[in-house]
Order: C-alpha cells, then sequence, then structure tokens
C-alpha cells in the first residue's frame, strides 16, 4: 500500500496509516495486476473506451453513408437519373447537415451510446430538425428546394441510421456479453448496496461494466470477497482500488455517509486519474427520462418526474394503437380466417375462445383468442393442479393434455392471441401494455400491483419479451410495473421490435 505521502491523493478525513478494516485478498497482493483478480471475464482487459470510440466512429461513419446514399438516390429518381448542378451537391452536403444536427442534439456523446433508448429518440428527434431546418430554409431563402426530393431523403436518412445503430448496438452487446470492451468498476457502498448492484451489472453486461472490487462504506470490513469480487477496503481505499484494477469507473451506491464534501473530493480525485465517477440515487425500476437534475441554492436535487398515465401523450397511443392495430388486423385478415378454419376442422368446438378479463381502472371486457384447448378444458382443470409448473398465480404446463396439437403450434408463435387485435381496435387493450389479468387475479392484488390497471393491458409487453410462462410472478409483476412507470412511445416501439424477436424463437411459449 502506499504511505503517507500519498495522503493529499486520498478523499478527506481518509487516514494516512491504513485501516484497521482493510482486507487482503487470500492468495493475491492488494497491488496485484488486474488479470489476476477474481470474477473478471476473460477479454476484460480490452480497452472499454477504445471500443466505444471505435462504435462512435462507426456510427458517425454510417450516418454519412445513409444520408449521402438517400440524398443520392432521392435526387436520382426526381430527376430520372440526371440532376442538375445545384442538386448534384445534395448527396454531399445532405450527410454534412444531419452529422452537425445530430451531434448538436448530442446524439454521439458517449452516455448515450450502446445501451438504453436514449440513443433512439434523439436520432428521431435530430431527424424532426433536420426536416424543419429544410423548410425554414428553403422558405426564408425563398429558395426552389424540391419537395419530392426532402420528403423521401429525410425518413430514408433516420431510418437508416436507426437500422444500423441497431446492427451496431448487436454487434456490441455481442462482444460485451463475450467480455470485450468492459469497463472495470469499483463498487463504494454498503454491503448490501454493493452485492445487488454487482449482481445487476453481471447479468447486464449490454452496459458495458464489469465489477472488479468492492470497498465497503461500513466498519469494520470483515470478508475477503463478495460473490467472487474482491473486497479491497473502505472509502479511503477507493483510489487504491482504482490504481490497482486500473479501474474505469467507481460506482457509488446511495448511501447516508458517502455524500456532500467527501463525495464531491473524491469526483475531483478521480477525475485527475480520469476515472469516471457514477452515482445510485436509490430509486429503482425508474427510467432515465423521468430523472433530471434541477439546482437549488448550490445543491443539485435530483426530481423525480410524475409517470406518464394520462394526457396527451396517452392520446396519442390511444390513436396509435387503433390505427396500427386495425390496419394490421385488414392485412392478416386471411391468416385469421385460415387459422379459424384449422382450429373448427382440427378439433370440435368454436374457433374463438372468449375470456373476461380487467382492463384499464377496473373495467372487465372480452378478450379473443383462437382455441387452443379442448371445449371442457375448464372442467379437466381440478385434475391436473398437482402437475401445475406456472408462476404460482397462473396455471401452466409444458405438456397440457388439454391443448390440442394444432394449438401447441398455434402457441409456440402466439398466433392464437391474434384475434386480440379486435380488442386493440375497439379501444379495449393496447399493442404494448401490461398483461390483460383474470378477476380471480385482480381480487388478490396487493397494493402495488393495483398499479398495473393504470394503462390499458397489451398484447405484448416487457413481459413478453422478458421470458413469457418461463418468469415468476413476482418477475411478471416487476415488469408490469415497470412498463406503467416509465412508459414512452419509444420504449412501445422498442418492445413491439423485440417481439418480433421472442415469437419467432418461440421461448418461454406453452
Amino acid at each position: 500500500m502506499t504511505g503517507a505521502a500519498e495522503a493529499p491523493d486520498r478523499p478527506p478525513g481518509s487516514p494516512a496509516d491504513p485501516p484497521a478494516s482493510r482486507v487482503d485478498m487470500p492468495g493475491s497482493s492488494r497491488l496485484d495486476p488486474p488479470g489476476s483478480l477474481k470474477g473478471l471475464p476473460r477479454h476484460a482487459d480490452i480497452d472499454a473506451r477504445a471500443a466505444l470510440t471505435r462504435y462512435r466512429h462507426h456510427v458517425v461513419l454510417a450516418d454519412a453513408l445513409c444520408a449521402g446514399v438517400a440524398a443520392l438516390l432521392a435526387v436520382l429518381l426526381r430527376f430520372d437519373g440526371e440532376a442538375p448542378g445545384f442538386w448534384s451537391w445534395v448527396p454531399i452536403v445532405l450527410p454534412l447537415i444531419w452529422i452537425g444536427i445530430a451531434g448538436m442534439d448530442r446524439v454521439y456523446e458517449r452516455r448515450f451510446l450502446g445501451a438504453g433508448t436514449e440513443e433512439f429518440q434523439r436520432v428521431l428527434r435530430s431527424g424532426v430538425v433536420l426536416f424543419a431546418a429544410i423548410a425554414v430554409t428553403s422558405f426564408l431563402s425563398k429558395a426552389y428546394v424540391s419537395r419530392s426530393v426532402v420528403v423521401f431523403a429525410v425518413p430514408v436518412t433516420v431510418l437508416g441510421a436507426l437500422a444500423v445503430r441497431k446492427v451496431l448496438r448487436i454487434r456490441l452487446h455481442h462482444a460485451r456479453a463475450a467480455g470485450i470492451g468492459l469497463e472495470r468498476t469499483i463498487v463504494l457502498g454498503d454491503a448490501e448496496g454493493a452485492l445487488e448492484l454487482v449482481h445487476l451489472l453481471r447479468h447486464n453486461t449490454h452496459r458495458g461494466m464489469v465489477p472488479v472490487g468492492i470497498c465497503l462504506a461500513t466498519s469494520p470490513v470483515t470478508p475477503s470477497d463478495m460473490d467472487g469480487v474482491p473486497v479491497m477496503g473502505g472509502p479511503a481505499d477507493v483510489l487504491e482500488a482504482v490504481e490497482a484494477t486500473q479501474a474505469h469507473v467507481v460506482a457509488v451506491v446511495s448511501h447516508p455517509d458517502l455524500w456532500g464534501h467527501p463525495l464531491r473530493e473524491l469526483a475531483w480525485a478521480l477525475e485527475d486519474l480520469d476515472v469516471e465517477l457514477i452515482v445510485s440515487p436509490g430509486i429503482v425500476e425508474v427510467a432515465g427520462p423521468r430523472l433530471s437534475i434541477r439546482p437549488l441554492a448550490g445543491l443539485s436535487l435530483l426530481h423525480l418526474e410524475q409517470p406518464t398515465a394520462d394526457g396527451g401523450d396517452l392520446l396519442l397511443k390511444a390513436a396509435f394503437d387503433r390505427i396500427l392495430g386495425s390496419a394490421i388486423l385488414l392485412v392478416l385478415a386471411p391468416l385469421l380466417a385460415a387459422i379459424a378454419i384449422a382450429v373448427r376442422v382440427t378439433s370440435p368446438g368454436p374457433a374463438l375462445f372468449r375470456q373476461t378479463r380487467v382492463g384499464v381502472g377496473g373495467r372487465e371486457f372480452s378478450i379473443y383468442k383462437f382455441r387452443s384447448m379442448v371445449t371442457d378444458a375448464e372442467h379437466r382443470l381440478d385434475d391436473l393442479t398437482t402437475h401445475d409448473e406456472g408462476n404460482g398465480v397462473l396455471f401452466k404446463m409444458r405438456t397440457d393434455p388439454r391443448v390440442t396439437p394444432l394449438g401447441a403450434r398455434l402457441r409456440r408463435y402466439s398466433l392464437d392471441e391474434l384475434p386480440q387485435l379486435i380488442n386493440v381496435a375497439r379501444g379495449d387493450m393496447s399493442l404494448v401494455g401490461p398483461r390483460p389479468p383474470l378477476p380471480r387475479e385482480v381480487a388478490g392484488y396487493s397494493d402495488d400491483a393495483v398499479r398495473r390497471l393504470r394503462v390499458r393491458p397489451g398484447m405484448t409487453g416487457l413481459w413478453q419479451v422478458s421470458g413469457r410462462s418461463d418468469l415468476s410472478w413476482e418477475q411478471s409483476l416487476l415488469l408490469d410495473l415497470r412498463y406503467v412507470d416509465n412508459w414512452s412511445m419509444t420504449l412501445d416501439l422498442s418492445i413491439l421490435w423485440r417481439t418480433v424477436r421472442a415469437v419467432v424463437k418461440g421461448n418461454g411459449a406453452y
């Protein structure tokens, strides 16, 4: 360990001599190279910031190519392959304008890249700004701007940028899952909070962080490691832990003793080492858009916005659901008719199955599905209760004898749920939302679970893309509450996209 000569580099209040609470890692020196630390994924020594810098360069290049190709195609289509002099410059100028507008909206900032929906939201917003900028410039300069070129080039640029980002992000997440390009992270906090954050980082590698050490805020420090991550002392040992592990990030878990001036001076010391400091506010299951910093008399206060459950945004969601739901229903009408005929032919009974469910505000409605079981399925349920493989609330059985052969195929790819488009068109349901509960479920709801009824239930949701029937009741409830508290149109679009993959794979469907 460093001696008293290095004491000024410690956060204020740190003792010059090693505290008695320090813990040596068994079989390893406190200054062992990072590769010897327990729990460190393979390839984690590959520089994370260099990987993210390459990702940013690829995104900028992809944006320029998308804008250039979109502009070139728009001009060629508008002028039949022979662009006049001025328009020949558009494929060169538009990429520069597009990158400039995206850059001003901080699309390329490191904190928005590679995870979350903020990056995609800013791309969409930059597209609106680009369209408005061209329109205003054309009006003020009285220049002739072909509407067909603008209407084609701008949407194609935005859609292309979103698609390329999705592909690049998938590649980045695969690399991180293999332990490549992860940011080494020191976790500082009490034992319970630190261990919880360690688990979150390990199970969400797409965020690009890996725990390599823990500094416990409580005293005395007794364990040598926690879940395979070495305990490297207390708050006074953070800087030495950073040096020993070559960490990129220090993550502070909310703790009453870790705030104010000591935290501020720790931030200054880490800044000198080019190490990022992040602080968990202790507010769980709340998305970034609902959190904002508001200054007050020199203090930075974390403001938690109310979740969007009514108003204009919800009207927009309702209109989006009804219009898109009705359109999909019309397009899939031949498929629905074919499935209905197949259900009637392969087993006796009606094609559609109706069941009472509870919607927004506790109002009941009839949900529609293609019948996938025999007609007396409800009467045979009592004989199968001992074989329940569900989540304790809903009965589930992987090889349910009541399911018809055709019904099993329909369930695997969620085709039995397509008639719910009727419910969406009628306004009973949404395309995306919490799972529509049964009345007997709602009767046993806790106060927390009742929040699921604040929005319309959905054909798909976070529960659908996160494991479906493989989830426990607590996990399903947590996902539904997360959706209710953090709903946005961007989240809906993301879930719809992920639903397609989940349905194709058929994971968790039985």
